[in-house]
């Protein structure tokens, strides 16, 4: 029996063993692999309830336990390294019918996944401020920015920042406009942050390659760029310059 049928067997929704399983006295052991298929999916759905706190308490335990199975048949781990796996579930929601009702939850789980993502990427070290003080405005405005790898913008049509932080620390939705944020990790935790959507225009615009003065053109409001910069910078988010 080839590793990728058992691997393809523990995930599916078939009862049987796959063909050629046998116990060490060369007889068929169904039960031992029903056992074995239940650990397996007990443990991705533990790392699938670990990420996404929130998601599960929006649905409930019981729904997302079968939500996370139905998930992990169709999207196995593809590394030993379990600390990302469910990088694929906010899209895998955005397409299951049974939560088109809550068209929030995608980018909820997307910022989970994101912060998840920001706690594990490289350390960067941050760029001294006085580096930009001491450039010309023509240099600044023709400069590219290199931030930090553990940065993440999200924007969404949905207030799902404001949907997790009051289910995640209590308290009650104040409005239920759009809300964009940045997640920034200044020292070991990452922090989501909220942004103004002419602060995250900037922001997409930078990230994108644009310089500077472009990328303040993605907005109408010229505050945003100076408070945009102040924030990266006190975050730890601005790597570099170019």
């Amino acid at each position: 029996m080839r590793q990728s049928d058992f691997a393809a067997a523990l995930l599916s929704g078939v009862a049987t063993a796959p063909a050629g399983l046998v116990d060490p006295q060369g007889r068929p052991a169904p039960a031992r692999f029903g056992v074995y298929r239940n650990n397996v999916t007990a443990s991705l759905v533990r790392v699938l309830q670990a990420a996404f706190p929130v998601v599960e308490k929006l649905v409930g335990a019981a729904f997302f336990q079968a939500m996370a199975i139905e998930f992990l048949r169709k999207h196995p781990p593809q590394t030993r390294l379990m600390m990302l796996y469910g990088a694929d579930f906010p899209s895998f929601l955005d397409s299951f019918p049974p939560v088109a009702t809550l068209p929030y939850l995608p980018d909820v789980a997307r910022l989970e996944q994101a912060i998840r993502e920001s706690y594990h990427s490289a350390d960067a070290k941050p760029i001294a401020p006085q580096v930009l003080a001491g450039l010309s405005e023509e240099a600044f405005l023709s400069a590219k920015l290199v931030l930090a790898p553990s940065l993440r913008l999200i924007r969404s049509h949905w207030p799902f920042l404001s949907i997790w932080a009051v289910n995640r620390d209590g308290g009650s939705l104040g409005h239920s406009k759009p809300e964009d944020l940045v997640i920034l990790r200044a020292e070991f935790d990452p922090k989501p942050l909220p942004l103004s959507p002419g602060a995250a225009s900037i922001l997409t615009a930078i990230l994108g390659g644009q310089p500077l003065g472009l990328a303040a053109q993605a907005s109408t409001d010229e505050a945003d760029l100076p408070a945009l910069l102040t924030l990266l910078i006190t975050h730890n988010a601005l790597q570099d310059i170019i």
